[in-house]
């Protein structure tokens, strides 16, 4: 393989009419194109590459300008004929190796052009495939499929990468967007997106669905560890740099994301911002209230959409259903008023005396049926903590009890086979660290509705490259 000397991204400029690149100094010079050298143009149209090669009967000549005491190599391309593959494109990669020069797109050029050339071809053919990375039991997931197919998009999970292995076996079991096919990857996100033989494999999806863990972000991660931003955390802060490591990777041509509200504002959506910007994504944000959604739990988080730009897409045309009354009574199990879950919860109050007495604002909420909205039912729900959600008993009002998995799954509008027969520990944690539905079902069929209107409106314009690796010359 001929080693690689120099690489460069250069602008393409004009001159009297025609496109123009300017190449000088050093990169010619470490290539053999000194002054005088002969060399021969090749363009590649299917490959949008041009190749210059050093050859002794070359048709062209490197012209030479004297810098100081010495003289330099010029190349000078002012030429429609051989800049046309480039029309549109603002900036080239210059690869220099021993006697021979490639131009040809940028990098970012050519895998936004490949993720919507596969993009068509798999709404013609019928199905996209999605992504997923830290799925949890996949609830988010399952949203992204419902909310597509609910706007004529079928597609199937090619992949879902999650840290915990008891998670990735009830996703398998009960989730029924997985199928065999799909790849499980039962890793830390750090890890995977640098094993350069994982990476390799791993097939690329029109759609990655992705929430980095927020412990870093919230306000509680925060405040429990004296953290001042979110990056500071030891275990998930950095997550941000695996996941833009992975979208490289598997280069679908949307990107669903969600976290805590704040996340918006940390260093880590700046760096998602500007990254995905530079890969050729425009970048939409929002935050959805899921009680506009008739959803039970009052939950907020944050919405990011990254689509390949030129596909239209605003969060103006999100559909929400209309307003209605709702009552946790409508979702509640019929508990027995003598069951053992029913406690007074005696030290939990105690200690609210004693927050109070503080200035301490933690203090449990007590609900009954008639209650018209849930806080955030967060992960660690089963521990029973004193800022934690409770049941108020129909005759006894000492009484209190958590609410049951099953309960927490219908405040969140998930579904209820997702949680079958799961214990109250690992069920309270998958749902705590899971989305509430019915906001994201809306969000993927608003983005299936814009997939396809891009697809139909583009399908004349596409022009795609054969998209073969560069190979030495």
């Amino acid at each position: 393989m001929t080693s690689l000397h120099t690489y460069a991204v250069r602008k393409i400029g004009s001159h009297r009419g025609s496109p123009r690149l300017w190449l000088e100094g050093r990169e010619p010079t470490k290539g053999g194109f000194l002054p005088g050298t002969r060399f021969n143009t090749r363009v590649d149209t299917g490959r949008a590459l041009l190749v210059l090669e050093a050859v002794e009967d070359g048709v062209r000549i490197v012209s030479g300008k004297q810098r100081g005491d010495r003289q330099i190599p010029v190349i000078d391309i002012n030429s429609k004929e051989l800049l046309d593959i480039f029309t549109g494109i603002e900036a080239v990669r210059v690869i220099v190796q021993e006697g021979v020069i490639s131009i040809l797109p940028l990098a970012s050029e050519l895998r936004a052009r490949e993720r919507v050339i596969r993009l068509k071809d798999g709404l013609a053919n019928g199905t996209l495939s999605t992504g997923s990375v830290s799925s949890g039991i996949g609830v988010l997931d399952r949203a992204a499929h419902e909310g597509l197919e609910q706007a004529g998009v079928e597609c199937r999970l090619a992949f879902a990468n999650e840290i915990r292995e008891d998670c990735v076996e009830h996703m398998c079991d009960h989730n029924p967007i997985v199928d065999q096919h799909t790849v499980t990857l039962t890793a830390p996100m750090q890890e995977l997106a640098f094993d350069e033989w994982a990476m390799s494999r791993l097939p690329k999806v029109d759609v990655l669905v992705g929430g980095i863990p927020c412990s870093g972000a919230s306000r509680a991660g925060r405040a429990k560890r004296g953290a001042s931003h979110a990056e500071a955390h030891p275990e998930v802060g950095h997550l941000i740099v695996a996941f833009l490591a992975i979208i490289a990777k598997v280069n679908p041509s949307a990107i669903v994301l969600e976290n805590v509200p704040v996340w918006g504002t940390s260093a880590s959506m700046f760096i998602l911002r500007n990254q995905l910007r530079d890969l050729g994504y425009d970048v939409h944000e929002t935050i959805v209230n899921s009680a506009e959604w008739n959803v039970l739990e009052h939950r907020e988080r944050l919405c990011v959409v990254a689509v390949t730009k030129g596909i239209e897409f605003s969060f103006d045309g999100l559909e929400r259903p209309e307003p209605v009354s709702r009552r946790l009574g409508e979702i509640m199990d019929e508990v027995p008023v003598d069951a053992p879950c029913w406690s007074e919860m005696a030290y939990l109050k105690d200690k609210r005396a004693r927050d109070e007495a503080k200035g301490n604002n933690f203090k449990m909420t007590v609900l009954t049926p008639d209650s018209e909205k849930v806080p955030c039912l967060n992960k660690s729900l089963w521990k029973r903590q004193s800022s934690g959600s409770f049941w108020k008993h129909p005759d006894d009002s000492n009484l209190l009890r958590l609410p049951t998995v099953r309960e927490h799954a219908r405040c969140k509008g998930v579904w209820e086979d997702l949680v079958e027969g799961v214990g109250l520990t690992f069920g309270h944690e998958a749902l705590g660290q899971s989305v509430t539905v019915p906001p994201f079902i809306s969000i993927f069929k608003l983005l299936g509705q814009a997939l396809k209107r891009f697809a139909s409106e583009a399908e004349a314009s596409i022009q795609p490259f054969a998209l073969r690796e560069l190979k030495a010359a």
